[in-house]
């Protein structure tokens, strides 16, 4: 008798919960939204998403390739920005324009997709400068637009996307990518009680793998083998010929368990965008839900063990 009870309760939450999150919000022609990094990947397919249901996209491109590639695509609703997320000269001037198309409605979603995966690899590898790019890109340069749309957005009571990854709950490789996106993680849970009082919602989108460009596996190929080129010779007796090999086949059967279909990471951003009731995270892709996931919970000790036990191994051992 529990059973069925426990299993009642369970599908009427599983329909209550079906129910709260399909409630939209009205009068999406006349929302604005800004979304950073729209030359491709996410941010791309995101903008053309939004403008096919009605709202008013405000694209940030790097390039203006990219900017006009994107025009092409949508409907004349969309106007873009070219914006350097690292520059706060480009920053201010991007908000300045954003104030300006927004007017009195304010800004009512910031989606602060850009991002950058290179230079990664073993940490011992890198320098400060290689971390230093990735965490100005991915954290720094997030926050610093955020706080200046943030009036903005706090004006229209809206929302603020955040995309950091599976990679900001377990980190297992090296660089800034990781550590960046659990910065994007923390700044978000500061800025989503910070903001609640005002009746602006604050999202994390947290990704698995997917084909993109910054995960890219040539790409990633090319600077792992770049960054071995450079390591002394002693590091490279340390990590050994047979550990760069492995590390490279690594990185090439990781290009058959991405997903291509960004879709399932955009469709999430459009719910945390539209419906009344968004959630506070989103996991995209099975790998995300049944395995990164699960794995950040996990004791250490455990995860450690399952991470390290197909990884290659340096040659000199303690």
């Amino acid at each position: 008798m529990w059973l069925y009870l426990a299993a009642v309760l369970v599908g009427l939450y599983l329909l209550w919960r079906w129910h709260r999150e399909r409630q939209m919000v009205p009068r999406l022609s006349e929302k604005y939204v800004l979304i950073t990094g729209c030359d491709s990947g996410f941010g791309n397919l995101l903008a053309r998403q939004l403008d096919a249901r009605g709202l008013r996209v405000l694209a940030a491109c790097l390039t203006e390739t990219g900017a006009a590639r994107l025009r092409a695509a949508a409907s004349p609703r969309l106007q873009t920005v070219l914006l350097d997320v690292t520059s706060s000269r480009s920053i201010a001037a991007a908000t300045a324009w954003v104030r300006e198309c927004v007017g009195d409605r304010g800004l009512w979603g910031l989606v602060n997709n850009a991002g950058i995966a290179i230079p990664c690899g073993p940490n011992e590898w890198l320098t400060k400068d290689d971390f230093v790019k990735v965490l100005d890109v991915n954290l720094v340069s997030l926050i610093e637009v955020t706080l200046s749309l943030l009036p903005l957005v706090r004006q229209a009571r809206g929302r603020v996307v955040n995309v950091a990854s599976v990679m900001g709950r377990i980190s297992f490789f090296g660089g800034g990518y990781c550590i960046s996106k659990f910065g994007v993680e923390a700044f978000s849970d500061s800025l989503r009680l910070e903001m609640r009082s005002f009746g602006v919602k604050v999202c994390v989108i947290e990704p698995g793998y997917f084909k993109t460009m910054i995960t890219n596996v040539e790409n990633l190929e090319k600077n792992f083998l770049s960054t071995w080129e450079k390591l002394p010779e002693e590091t490279k007796a340390s990590y050994g010929e047979n550990y760069l090999k492995g590390s490279v086949v690594a990185l090439r059967r990781l290009q058959k368990t991405y997903n291509s279909n960004l879709r399932l990471v955009t469709d999430c951003m459009e719910h945390a965008l539209t419906s009344r009731f968004p959630r506070t995270r989103y996991s995209a892709g099975w790998d995300a839900k049944l395995l990164y996931i699960p794995l950040s919970y996990l004791p250490s000790a455990l995860t450690d063990f399952i991470l390290s036990w197909s990884s290659p191994k340096p040659a000199q051992k303690a």
